[in-house]
């Protein structure tokens, strides 16, 4: 089975106008898409059929969820890109937890039949506006480095936090999933950094004991995090953090907005 846990920490950096840093635990799902449902059946507490104290749902993610999600997600990259990835889609994102879904960043790799990367699909959820929008980066044309390390630049187009402005290009740097996953994101505005947020992780295995332990450990990891998020809020507000108002560019409810 090629669909696993990964579980460690987010950092989040401000450096201007006013500064600030916080970092907490979590834990991903990383899932094989041609694995589910079954990838879930024998684990007690989660499932992607039906309620559970964890669980993967196909409506928390892009498109009509009648339509499965790989499907989506293929139609999705070659309308995009003009070539569709025919290979394994794994992703990597935050279940549903005690029924809330929280999940401001889910991650996409997509590979050739040979399992080379091929694209990378970026879902982002922004908070409180319920929106959802899709950036895709073709790892052959766009890849800015070599080797193991992927290396990306995009224009940001949707609004996502009050106190970030939509003019900023986002920096993506992602290591290739494998024993441990880095996801580093830096939000430039005209080429100065601004902000940044680190996923370290590490893979275990999707068992019982593992699965068993991390509910544990986090039974209620979404509402953890948006708590954790509006409280941060809170505080960049305290230190007059400038607060940018939703622009009203996009309504991509379903997320289907042009990058």
């Amino acid at each position: 089975m090629n669909s696993a846990l990964y579980q460690g920490t987010v950092r989040h950096r401000r450096f201007a106008p006013v500064e600030h840093i916080f970092r907490y635990r979590v834990f991903y799902l990383y899932l094989d898409l041609s694995e589910l449902p079954e990838a879930l059946d024998h684990l007690p507490g989660w499932s992607a059929r039906r309620p559970a104290l964890a669980r993967f749902a196909r409506e928390d993610h892009v498109g009509d969820p009648s339509v499965p999600l790989d499907q989506t997600v293929r139609e999705l990259i070659e309308s995009r890109c003009g070539n569709r990835p025919e290979g394994p889609i794994r992703l990597l994102t935050m279940p549903r937890t005690m029924g809330i879904a929280f999940n401001p960043v889910s991650f996409y790799f997509c590979h050739r039949p040979d399992e080379a990367l091929s694209h990378i699909l970026v879902e982002v959820d922004n908070t409180p506006w319920g929106e959802r929008h899709c950036y895709v980066v073709d790892t052959d044309r766009d890849n800015l480095a070599s080797g193991e390390a992927l290396h990306f630049r995009v224009r940001k187009t949707f609004h996502v936090s009050p106190f970030h402005p939509l003019e900023q290009d986002y920096v993506w740097r992602f290591s290739r999933p494998s024993t441990s996953l880095v996801l580093h994101m830096e939000n430039l505005e005209a080429g100065v950094p601004r902000t940044d947020a680190t996923l370290s992780l590490r893979r275990v295995p999707l068992d019982r004991r593992t699965a068993g332990l991390t509910l544990l450990r986090h039974p209620a990891m979404a509402l953890s995090v948006l708590g954790g998020i509006y409280a941060q809020a809170a505080r960049l507000w305290w230190k007059g953090a400038p607060y940018h108002p939703h622009p009203n560019r996009l309504t991509t409810k379903t997320g289907d907005a042009a990058s």
